[in-house]
């Protein structure tokens, strides 16, 4: 690894992992459980600037969901608890908001669902987040042989890319903080 990073701190990087659908909680959740199974997924990863730190980093707060909510970003909760589609779409949203506003995150989701399931939408989000993180991380190019011309898998790759120089960035300026 570079200077910036030691191993420790991208071998920590490469541990971000997004659950996939078929990770995520069969069982619907209460406000404060999701507040906390995304924080505990996302803080110690995702910052959005160098002041934050890994011990008070909350990359979601329940106002946070709120206003999702009142935005139309995700679906109220139903009897006080959010389902899959509803973590999956926090998921997403926290990842996007390193880089875009909320109204370019509405209109990506909008892409990304048109014509495909919720569940197969949101496994090649994470699929091709990992994938991104990993060649930002590596200082790889990420050559995608399945996209051919397909415009909405090269928009998600373009996405995904900005974000995690973003993730990157903010991680190399948190360690060397604390350096």
């Amino acid at each position: 690894m570079n200077k910036l990073m030691n191993s420790n701190e991208k071998n920590s990087l490469e541990n971000l992992h997004i659950p996939t659908w078929n990770e995520l909680p069969n069982i619907d959740l209460y406000l404060d459980q999701v507040v906390t199974f995304v924080n505990t997924v996302l803080s110690p990863y995702i910052f959005f600037n160098s002041d934050n730190h890994k011990d008070n980093n909350l990359v979601l707060s329940k106002t946070m969901i709120n206003n999702y909510v009142k935005n139309n970003l995700i679906d109220a909760p139903i009897k006080k608890k959010y389902g899959k589609v509803q973590l999956a779409k926090l998921f997403v949203i926290c990842v996007l908001k390193q880089v875009y506003s909320m109204n370019d995150i509405k209109n990506l989701i909008t892409v990304a669902l048109e014509g495909s399931d919720i569940a197969f939408a949101y496994n090649q989000f994470c699929r091709q987040f990992k994938k991104a993180l990993n060649c930002t991380i590596n200082r790889e190019d990420f050559i995608d042989l399945d996209s051919g011309n397909n415009d909405n898998k090269y928009l998600l790759k373009s996405v995904l890319l900005s974000c995690c120089y973003k993730i990157y960035t903010n991680n190399v300026l948190n360690y060397l903080k604390d350096v």
